[in-house]
């Protein structure tokens, strides 16, 4: 995913008027990081969005099995507590927080960390960003992250307070105490 970032230094959009462009811009996807610069993201080919969709999937069927939360993709924006707006790729949230939500905060944008989030590297990821974005989600409370990278065959596992797990692929991921009970076999959606 190739993407644009404007320095909006001497301009500060208010979470309302964020808001708005981006309703305003549905054919573009926005976020912004801690620094308050606007980034526009261009979608993402083929492959992406196929391995993107089948992760889902696999967190979608896990999550209506169990019964324990809500599954988000990437179209969603999460407002972090450490002020950037961001969108993984896939992302998981314990129900008791999300019911916790009035239902004007779970219409917008949400005012949330996930529990869990997944960054799936496309073809034109830059991965030295992927990873400050990944350590943007643990800053603000994200227990487990996974950044998933098939141009180097490996897995980046995220989780706070503990340094970053490298993995080869293919590989098995657990849940851990996050996701009780997922497990995904990542061998049949990067193949060597």
């Amino acid at each position: 995913m190739s993407f644009l970032t404007l320095n909006l230094d001497t301009v500060k959009l208010s979470d309302e008027q964020f808001y708005k462009i981006c309703q305003n811009n549905r054919e573009l996807q926005f976020e912004r990081n801690t620094k308050g610069e606007l980034i526009i993201m261009s979608p993402v080919g083929g492959e992406s969005g196929n391995r993107e969709a089948d992760l889902i999937i696999d967190l979608g069927i896990w999550n209506r099995q169990t019964g324990l939360g809500y599954t988000f993709s990437s179209s969603t924006i999460f407002k972090l507590p450490n002020g950037s707006d961001r969108s993984p790729d896939a992302a998981w949230i314990r129900r008791e927080r999300w019911e916790a939500l009035t239902t004007e905060q779970r219409r917008k944008f949400p005012p949330i960390a996930p529990d869990f989030v997944v960054e799936l590297r496309s073809a034109t990821d830059n991965l030295k960003i992927l990873r400050s974005k990944m350590e943007e989600y643990m800053d603000a409370g994200v227990l487990l992250g996974w950044l998933i990278n098939p141009q180097d065959q490996e897995v980046e596992i995220y989780r706070q307070k503990q340094d970053v797990e490298v993995r080869n692929l293919p590989t098995n991921l657990s849940g851990e105490n996050v996701l009780l009970g997922f497990n995904l076999s990542l061998s049949r959606y990067f193949e060597i």
